[in-house]
């Protein structure tokens, strides 16, 4: 059996807020420690039948990009769901909100 390794460094500030956030994989390429901004890390528990989430983002990270990520974490989790459960109807309704998420917030959808 194949085995890969994700690695999350979490750097904090005095107040334990996030102030780097770094992600390596043993799958990914290279061996640097690439930074981010902002993750979500969701995780599905099977014995309590619960999700698991671990939401964070670094305090510089800006408020448009934040909003971005938002939309095309929304995007994906509906190319998740459609591949996993083939639920067209409702991933069409998910894309119908998306388009007016990204209205509302200011994002302009292929850029």
């Amino acid at each position: 059996m194949r085995k890969e390794k994700i690695t999350i460094t979490v750097e904090l500030d005095d107040q334990n807020n996030p102030e780097n956030l770094l992600w390596e994989s043993t799958d990914a390429g290279n061996t640097d420690k690439v930074p981010v901004k902002a993750m979500i890390l969701a995780l599905w528990d099977h014995n309590y039948k619960n999700s698991m989430r671990l939401d964070l983002w670094t305090k510089d990270m800006p408020v448009d990009e934040m909003k971005r990520f938002f939309y095309e974490t929304l995007q994906t989790m509906g190319d998740t769901f459609l591949k996993a459960t083939n639920e067209t109807l409702i991933v069409e309704d998910l894309r119908d909100y998306c388009a007016h998420f990204a209205d509302k917030m200011g994002i302009i959808e292929g850029q």
